[in-house]
């Protein structure tokens, strides 16, 4: 079975809400943030909301196992220049990975980090080093290193350094991978030969790693370094290589994650934004493309 979903909102109804949502697009799974992914501010979370979010998964057939959170794109585990920041960083990623314990979540996605003023090699050993002190034992959700573009000093842009971060990382069985396929285009991978791609992934870390695909088209050329995420079919990877990549049967079990921009319509100078995601996962699932689902989208709100 296809796991297919997107990420959706945290907000007031915390795991309920977002349950909610991903039903809306027609999504068997989904990915959130426990909060803004732009700070480090955390409500509590509400047992209730938690009781009955995963009530509504199991009459939806969204299977717990299969849904995932994202750390805060701001903490940056490769810059130990501050040390005082560096430690709230490592427990804070601590506690967000706790508190997917509490929402029965099995698996978070981070960003690796920025080298700012030090070696790419040094913010590498500093990123292994943090999760090597994050995963102490506490916590039982999975850490899924993401894949990046390699926009200015970014680490985790080739298999090469995922390898690095994970053959220096003490906890194998709680440590992973989530590839962007939009990541991975702007950092230079052919995603029309996505099998060569995991070929040499499988022969350097090995495919079992891999436990999240982040599904985006790219605003921007292959090896541009740019990381602009742009809708299903309407960038330069395209829907029929992106089709190939989420169906690709050496990653059958795992969750597929849209992070596609939402649409845009400008109203008397007010800009109104739509959510792609029930036609996007529509047409993935359908394996055919509508090169009008944007209209479509724009009309199906205009109704409402």
């Amino acid at each position: 079975m296809l796991n297919i979903g997107s990420h959706v909102s945290f907000g007031k109804d915390q795991l309920l809400g977002a349950t909610k949502e991903a039903i809306s697009y027609g999504a068997n799974t989904f990915m959130f943030y426990t909060g803004a992914p732009t700070n480090t501010v955390r409500k509590d979370l509400e047992e209730k909301y938690i009781n009955e979010a995963l009530k509504l998964m199991e009459e939806n057939n969204i299977d717990i196992n299969h849904v995932i959170c994202h750390a805060p794109y701001i903490v940056n585990l490769a810059n130990r220049e501050d040390e005082t920041k560096y430690e709230f960083s490592v427990d804070f990623i601590r506690r967000e990975l706790a508190r997917c314990d509490e929402l029965h979540v099995k698996q978070m996605v981070l960003h690796p980090g920025n080298a700012v003023k030090i070696t790419k090699e040094q913010g590498l050993i500093n990123i292994a080093t943090a999760i090597n002190t994050i995963l102490d034992g506490t916590t039982n959700c999975r850490l899924l290193i993401e894949t990046m573009a390699g926009k200015g000093t970014e680490c985790g842009t080739t298999i090469d350094e995922i390898a690095f971060l994970i053959d220096n990382i003490v906890k194998k069985d709680q440590i992973g991978v989530c590839i962007d396929t939009c990541h991975l285009s702007d950092a230079g991978y052919d995603l029309k030969e996505f099998d060569k791609y995991l070929d040499e992934f499988d022969e350097k870390i090995g495919l079992s790693y891999i436990g999240c695909i982040h599904v985006n088209d790219s605003k921007n050329p292959i090896g541009s370094h740019k990381d602009r995420h742009a809708n299903i079919g309407k960038g330069y990877i395209g829907f029929d290589t992106l089709l190939n990549v989420i169906y690709n049967e050496r990653l059958k079990d795992i969750s597929r994650i849209l992070e596609t921009p939402y649409i845009g319509e400008t109203d008397e100078a007010k800009e109104r934004l739509y959510a792609p995601y029930k036609y996007e996962i529509e047409m993935i699932k359908n394996k055919k493309y509508d090169e009008n689902y944007f209209e479509k989208i724009r009309n199906d709100a205009y109704k409402k």
